[in-house]
């Protein structure tokens, strides 16, 4: 998965809330102040997709554009790459900092842990 840029990242949000839309939807989703002009929403569009985030299709004598990848496929990638980063690649090490910050209770992460476990079993 390619790395986005804050730019491409800020516009992919805009289209992982619309779903399948054209450049003019994103860009309406601005307020006034911070409308971009719809040639570098366009721009970011054409990024998009030869990264392989988007794909197009012919609408009248547009196109519209849709997400290959979800929001959630983007963030997960983007987690392992943030944990392999700052933590060495620890899964561990990222929840017991969580736990010592006291962002996770001991007893959230305990109860997290039964529920996985009673699915792990159920299969």
């Amino acid at each position: 998965m390619y790395k986005l840029t804050a730019k491409e990242e800020e516009v992919m949000e805009r289209i992982w809330q619309l779903g399948v839309c054209a450049p003019k939807d994103v860009q309406a989703l601005y307020a006034d102040e911070e409308r971009p002009h719809i040639n570098s929403v366009a721009n970011v569009f054409q990024a998009l997709e030869k990264k392989e985030y988007l794909r197009h299709r012919q609408r009248g004598r547009g196109y519209i554009y849709e997400p290959i990848v979800t929001k959630k496929e983007y963030g997960r990638a983007k987690l392992s790459n943030f944990v392999d980063r700052y933590f060495g690649g620890s899964y561990l090490d990222v929840v017991s900092s969580f736990v010592t910050d006291e962002k996770l209770t001991e007893e959230e992460l305990m109860a997290f842990l039964k529920e996985q476990l009673s699915h792990t079993n159920d299969r």
